[in-house]
């Protein structure tokens, strides 16, 4: 069975940094682009960042550019978000997605698989 697992999530002070992981069991990471995604209550998801299947294509929204990173190590079948600089408006629930396009964007819809969530909240 295809899975994705987040961890990483926890309270963090404003201006501090998590990394966030997304193991894969039941399938092989690098066949599919992953995705991150965050939803905060009260609002729609929204893409953050998504890397390609080979770490050469990466985007972020402008909201964390500059201060969040994603890469992959597919031999350990994880991607990783490194989020620093964090902000109260960071605070939400990240979820990991995998798209089996080549180029999926930030949008939900391309992507099948999708983990539980890990929660995020930036507040002093």
């Amino acid at each position: 069975q295809l899975q994705l697992v987040e961890s990483g999530g926890g309270l963090v002070q404003p201006g501090g940094s998590l990394r966030l992981s997304c193991a894969a069991s039941g399938f092989t990471l690098d066949d599919y682009a992953i995705g991150w995604f965050r939803q905060a209550p009260g609002k729609e998801r929204e893409g953050v960042s998504w890397i390609s299947r080979s770490a050469r294509i990466t985007y972020y929204a402008d909201s964390v550019k500059g201060r969040f990173t994603v890469s992959r190590d597919n031999a350990k079948n994880t991607v990783y978000l490194q989020m620093n600089s964090l902000k109260p408006e960071d605070t939400g629930v990240y979820y990991c997605a995998g798209s089996a396009e080549i180029i999926p964007g930030p949008a939900s819809r391309a992507y099948n698989y999708w983990g539980q969530g890990t929660q995020v909240t930036v507040s002093s």
